[in-house]
């Protein structure tokens, strides 16, 4: 009999099909987990990524934009520096001297909404320029950023609401050795503005941040960096009260001609610079030398720093914008208030001008008969230059402050009884815009006599100008001369020596006159050659400052007469003791004979009571006759005891 067995059932423990049911739920989730994964490949890490490697085989981080940007320099034996001094302006820890590092982690950075650097924002808003740039240049996908809304940026924009950009340039004043070289800033013209409303815009205005009351320590801190350089947008009507109001300094404004896209790059840098610092110095890194920064991102067809080497001058930069093709369109100046009123004067008859003096001093004046018996129009112009002046004294740092303000307002109350409106007057400025003004490094090339031996001599100067240079462009009667040297050559003796050298030569001629009464003073420290005690080609060190007055008239031309009182320390193996300290005084006259030939006399008596017991009578005669705006013949006559000096020279500015 065969007996069919059913096939036995299998069954498997429990533990056994819970390994198994485990095992699928682990396939499943890994299943569909895998989209998942894959979606995040395929997302914002996968496109940051994709966005770095893309920057990479561009070169993006060798762009002149990119370099601009972080304001990377080349260093002397290769690779780069920012000379961005502040640590929260980089996002990678390797920023300031790598670009590559910088640009991924600023790639990096707009991927996260996390708050970075100083001003607190993502990075999108802090670096604004920089994300628009690399948006510009890898066509970001927005939807795969993080999205972030700029309300801070969008703001401050809207409240400059630019239309254009002006470059602006407050020349020096005489009597404010700090405003020697000048300064420029950056106004941003708004839209419907016209240039009677234009004093409300805002600026761009890169400065140091001074502590109250800075001393000497200005001196060295300025010149080695010591000080931090910020960036920041008072408005115009403040720059105009401090420079034109307070300061006396003749502004000069050029309107650049900038396409709606550069100044949009121009405000967006200078946003993300707002909250980052610079060290500054005075004579490279000053406050020109970053304004042309801003005007290099905005336009990177242009290439302004790298023009200066040791030096920014103000001016010099002014010369440089002028000189692109199709940069600056009209030319505005705004006068001083000094400007403003000496003109005005000039209007006036002598009588009127002692009658607006003398109520300056005293509104009773007003009731004398003198002023009654004036016609109404010149009542007027005589009140308005009183007013004029007493409202300059008013924002001065005069004690009297609150008698000239008490005395305005009378006078202005009197002026608003004539029903009569001013007078337009045209104030035109005692100088050509600084761009008409020669360069102010100068080379020179010349021959002489000196005391029966002829020489050749050449000679450099850094900067600047001196009162026998040709004036167009700069402030009349005021000389600046910083690190000079001369060499000559001495046939008949067969020597070729030193012959002077300049370290600082600063002199201020301030004419007087009723209303203005600045004293003038000078400076002088150098070295010279001398015949003195038996030595015939001596060095002498010297030391040299005096204070007095200088008056002007215009009998000719112009002309202006100074006398100083003076101290004056030598220092040579001529001298007994190998030194000499004394005083005495100068005077002399400048004569602008015409528009290109000025002349200068001098004389000097000084004597040196300590050291060498001496004395010293010095004539000095010298005369320039200018070519063009960078050339001038030049012929200077010396005389010191029977040490007498000739030289004929060509000069060339650069």
């Amino acid at each position: 009999m065969q007996v069919f067995l059913a096939p036995a059932v299998r069954r498997e423990p429990f533990y056994s099909v819970f390994a198994v049911a485990l095992i699928h739920a682990l396939l499943l989730i890994i299943f569909f987990s895998l989209p998942i994964c894959g979606w995040a490949d395929q997302g914002p890490n996968h496109y940051r990524d994709e966005l770095i490697e893309q920057a990479k085989r561009a070169r993006l981080a060798d762009a002149r934009e990119w370099r601009l940007l972080l304001h990377y320099q080349d260093n002397l034996f290769g690779g780069v520096t920012s000379e961005q001094d502040d640590e929260g302006f980089f996002l990678s820890p390797q920023g300031k001297q790598n670009p590559e590092a910088e640009l991924r982690a600023t790639i990096e950075a707009f991927f996260s909404p996390a708050i970075i650097g100083r001003s607190k924002q993502p990075a999108q808003c802090a670096f604004i320029a920089r994300y628009h740039w690399l948006k510009e240049r890898l066509r970001f996908d927005d939807s795969q950023l993080v999205p972030v809304v700029c309300d801070r940026f969008e703001g401050w924009r809207a409240e400059l609401n630019p239309q254009g950009v002006s470059l602006i340039f407050p020349a020096a004043f005489l009597n404010n050795p700090a405003s020697m070289f000048g300064h420029t800033f950056l106004r941003i013209d708004q839209k419907g503005q016209t240039e009677q409303t234009r004093i409300l815009a805002y600026t761009i205005d890169y400065a140091a941040e001074l502590p109250p009351d800075v001393g000497l320590e200005y001196a060295y801190k300025g010149i080695f960096g010591g000080y931090k350089g910020f960036f920041s947008t008072p408005p115009y009507y403040l720059k105009v009260q401090a420079y034109r109001d307070m300061e006396n300094r003749d502004m000069w404004e050029y309107q650049l001609n900038l396409t709606p896209s550069q100044i949009e790059r121009l405000i967006m840098h200078a946003w993300e610079m707002g909250s980052a610092y610079f060290d500054y110095f005075f004579f490279k890194e000053n406050c020109s030398y970053h304004i042309l920064s801003l005007l290099e991102y905005a336009n990177p067809d242009l290439h302004l720093r790298e023009q200066f080497y040791l030096w920014t001058i103000p001016a010099d930069t002014v010369r440089i914008i002028v000189a692109q093709p199709g940069m600056v369109g009209t030319t505005t100046y705004r006068p001083s208030r000094s400007t403003l009123i000496r003109r005005k004067r000039t209007f006036l008859t002598p009588e009127e001008q002692v009658l607006s003096g003398q109520i300056v001093l005293s509104s009773d004046v007003i009731r004398d008969a003198a002023f009654a018996t004036l016609s109404v129009l010149r009542r007027a112009l005589v009140l308005d230059v009183a007013s004029d002046y007493l409202r300059y004294k008013s924002e001065s740092d005069d004690p009297e402050v609150k008698v000239y303000k008490e005395r305005n307002r009378h006078v202005l109350t009197e002026r608003s009884r004539l029903l009569v409106p001013s007078e337009e007057i045209a104030i035109l400025p005692y100088t050509k815009q600084p761009d008409a003004g020669h360069h102010t490094s100068r080379a020179a090339i010349g021959a002489g006599w000196r005391n029966r031996d002829s020489f050749e001599e050449v000679s450099l100067r850094a900067a600047y100008h001196d009162l026998l240079d040709p004036e167009s462009g700069y402030t009349p009667n005021a000389q600046i001369e910083i690190v000079g040297v001369a060499v000559r050559q001495y046939n008949r003796q067969e020597q070729t020596r030193f012959e002077r050298a300049t370290l600082l030569n600063i002199l201020s001629l301030s004419p007087m006159d009723d209303l203005f009464r600045a004293p003038s003073w000078k400076v002088n420290v150098g070295m010279q050659t001398i015949r003195h005690n038996g030595c015939t080609l001596c060095s002498n060190g010297v030391a040299n400052v005096g204070l007095g007055a200088a008056a002007e008239t215009a009998l000719f031309k112009r002309e202006v007469y100074f006398a100083f009182a003076e101290a004056e320390a030598n220092y040579s193996r001529a001298y007994e003791e190998r030194h000499r300290v004394g005083g005495g005084g100068t005077v002399g006259m400048l004569v602008d004979a015409t528009d290109r030939w000025k002349l200068m006399l001098s004389g000097s008596y000084l004597r040196y009571a300590l050291g060498d017991k001496s004395d010293d009578i010095r004539w000095y005669a010298g005369s320039r006759y200018t070519l063009s705006q960078n050339w001038a013949l030049r012929l200077e006559y010396n005389h010191r005891d029977r040490d007498n000096d000739l030289v004929f020279s060509v000069q060339a500015f650069f």
